[in-house]
């Protein structure tokens, strides 16, 4: 029983390790190249190494962080040319599931969506883009949960457990300020995603989130070019 007890606290600490490490990476604190050192970051965090070098490996696994033989372990630099790929996968898998969301989603589910817009359009930018970018991965998780698809489900959590939020968070320029050309319609895009779905209109929210999608894509693409 204490064997137990101490493997599930073993477990319990990796994983707060490996959210740490993964909150400093989205926020920016670790920026794309940025090594990380096991013994460093044990001292840093204030535990053994043990767990660091569990976390480190499960995030090199989630793809936030990557190993290069014979040098350690880093931050993953994401290029214009993976922004592109990331966008154009989302841009053909979310509509997929927007259009069975659309046939399944429940009062509860569009209520719940409703709020994250709500909350979204409320946040005043910058002061609040952390908040904002937050809702906008929850908005998209929640349409993503409504289709029911547990293979799309599992694939798009992938993409979208941290990439989006970190190529936004490590573009000079846009880190810490939204890009102003897509405050009004991004709160248009998902006003229009919302009602789509309330209509259960399959069409429609397969559209409506391919267009949104490949929208934002455009944008970060731009900031990315002009801001190597």
């Amino acid at each position: 029983m204490q064997a137990r007890s101490g493997l599930e606290r073993h477990r319990q600490l990796r994983q707060w390790v490996a959210d740490r490490l993964r909150a400093e990476i989205l926020d920016g604190r670790r920026r794309p190249g940025d090594w990380l050192r096991q013994e460093s970051v044990a001292r840093e965090e204030g535990v053994s190494q043990t767990p660091v070098r569990e976390a480190l490996k499960q995030l090199v696994a989630e793809g936030l962080l990557e190993h290069v033989p014979y040098r350690g372990i880093r931050v993953v630099t994401l290029s214009v040319e993976d922004a592109e790929d990331l966008y154009a996968s989302r841009a053909v898998l979310e509509p997929i599931a927007a259009r069975h969301a659309a046939r399944a989603i429940t009062p509860d589910e569009v209520r719940e969506l409703t709020s994250l817009h709500e909350r979204m359009v409320a946040c005043e930018i910058p002061a609040r883009l952390r908040e904002y970018r937050d809702l906008n991965r929850r908005f998209h998780e929640a349409i993503i949960g409504a289709s029911r698809r547990p293979f799309l489900t599992r694939t798009l959590g992938h993409l979208w457990s941290a990439f989006p939020t970190m190529l936004w968070s490590n573009v000079p320029g846009i880190a810490t300020t939204s890009s102003p050309e897509r405050e009004d319609p991004d709160a248009a895009e998902h006003a229009e995603i919302v009602a789509a779905l309330t209509a259960h209109d399959p069409d429609r929210a397969a559209a409506a989130v391919k267009r949104h999608v490949e929208e934002a894509g455009r944008t970060l693409v731009a900031a990315m070019r002009a801001h190597p």
